[in-house]
């Protein structure tokens, strides 16, 4: 009868994955495509720094304008944390265009153009254009810690779970803004 000790079993997938640390991952397909949407995020968020300051100055609202130029301060901070990223994986931080925000921009740009300036109509328009890109943003960086923790990438999955805390953050604030105030004003007008 054979003892438990002599008994091999086969790796756990688990275990497989974390065995990928010693270098054979960066070669992979999967770290390959991870980079691939660290690149796009990496337009994204640069794109929605120059966005941002522009979706401020058509807020009517105070208190809207003033989370358009809080988050602004945060987008910035998030380009510098992808830099950070790229350089602890051994890449070139390059930008990929993102071609989902580059629409959701674009809508926030349309949002702008087809609302009246000083209305609360064009501020429940941006709130809506802002969580839009915000959802984008989370589900993005929600799969991208998830896969940098298959990777056994901790410091990388750590750096990328305060970016996708700061997103929902910021969500939950438009939400408040929205709720608060804004949408009953709109409603009325």
């Amino acid at each position: 009868m054979a003892t438990t000790s002599n008994i091999k079993t086969a790796p756990s997938k688990k275990a497989k994955v974390k065995s990928g640390q010693n270098g054979k991952m960066k070669n992979s397909e999967f770290h390959k495509f991870f980079v691939d949407e660290l690149k796009d995020i990496y337009w994204a968020e640069k794109h929605l720094v120059k966005a941002l300051p522009k979706m401020q100055k058509a807020a009517t609202g105070a208190e809207l304008a003033a989370a358009f130029q809080k988050h602004t301060g945060e987008t910035q901070t998030h380009v510098e944390t992808l830099e950070q990223v790229f350089s602890l994986l051994d890449e070139k931080a390059v930008a990929k265009k993102c071609d989902a925000m580059d629409g959701l921009l674009q809508e926030a740009k349309s949002i702008i153009e087809d609302t009246e300036k000083g209305t609360m109509i064009r501020d429940a328009g941006l709130i809506l254009a802002a969580q839009k890109v915000e959802h984008y943003e989370i589900a993005t960086y929600g799969t991208l810690v998830t896969f940098a923790n298959n990777m056994g990438h901790s410091e990388v999955a750590n750096l990328l779970q305060q970016t996708l805390d700061q997103e929902k953050a910021t969500d939950e604030a438009l939400t408040g803004i929205a709720e608060s105030s804004v949408n009953d004003q709109a409603a009325t007008e």
